[in-house]
C-alpha cells in the first residue's frame, strides 16, 4: 500500500504545478498587453491543460485506492486522523467533477445549452482550480510548512496577474472610448 501513496503523492505534486500552469497561461491567453507571454501562452495552453487533465484523473483514481485503503484499514490512518482525510479527499472530489464538467464543455460546448460560453467553462475550470488549492492546503500538511505558504504566495501571484490584466482590458476599453 506504501507504493499507491508514493505513487499518489508523486501525481499530486506534479498535477498541481500543472493545473497552475494551465490557468496562468489561461489568463494571458486573451491578455495583449502582455505581448510575448500571451504569445507562449497561446503556444502551450490546450496543450498544458489538457495534460494537466490527466494527471489530475490519475491523480483523482489513485487517491480514491489510497484513501480506501486506508478506510479499509489496510494502511495507517494519517497523523491527522479520518474524518479531515475525507473532508479533504471530499473537496477533492469536488475539485475533480467541476474540472471534469469544464472538460466536456471545451470538448463538446454545444452538449450543454446556451448560456455555457467559453466563459462559463473556464469559469468551471478557474472553480476547480480554487478547489483543487483548497484541497492541497488540507490533505497535503504533511508538507505544511512548505505547502501552506508556497501556495499562498502562489495564488496571490495569479491574482496579481488576473489584476493587471483586468486593467489592461479597462485601460484599453477607456482609450477605445476617447478615440
Amino acid at each position: 500500500m506504501a507504493l499507491v501513496w508514493y505513487l499518489d503523492r508523486a501525481l499530486a505534486l506534479v498535477s498541481y504545478p500543472a493545473l497552475y500552469l494551465a490557468v496562468l497561461t489561461g489568463i494571458l491567453y486573451n491578455a495583449e498587453a502582455f505581448g510575448p507571454l500571451r504569445d507562449a501562452a497561446r503556444r502551450i495552453h490546450v496543450e498544458v491543460s489538457a495534460f494537466a487533465m490527466m494527471l489530475v484523473l490519475a491523480h483523482g483514481v489513485v487517491g480514491i485506492a489510497d484513501v480506501w485503503s486506508v478506510v479499509d484499514g489496510a494502511a495507517p490512518v494519517p497523523d491527522y486522523g479520518l474524518p479531515y482525510l475525507l473532508a479533504g479527499s471530499a473537496v477533492g472530489v469536488g475539485a475533480l467533477v467541476v474540472l471534469v464538467v469544464a472538460v466536456l464543455g471545451f470538448l463538446d460546448p454545444r452538449r450543454f445549452a446556451r448560456p455555457w460560453s467559453p466563459r462559463v467553462v473556464h469559469a468551471f475550470a478557474y472553480a476547480g482550480f480554487g478547489f483543487a488549492t483548497l484541497h492541497a492546503a488540507a490533505v497535503g500538511t504533511d508538507l505544511a510548512g512548505f505547502a501552506v505558504p508556497g501556495l499562498v504566495a502562489l495564488v496571490g501571484f495569479l491574482a496579481y496577474v488576473l489584476a493587471l490584466r483586468a486593467l489592461s482590458h479597462a485601460s484599453a476599453r477607456v482609450t477605445a472610448r476617447e478615440s
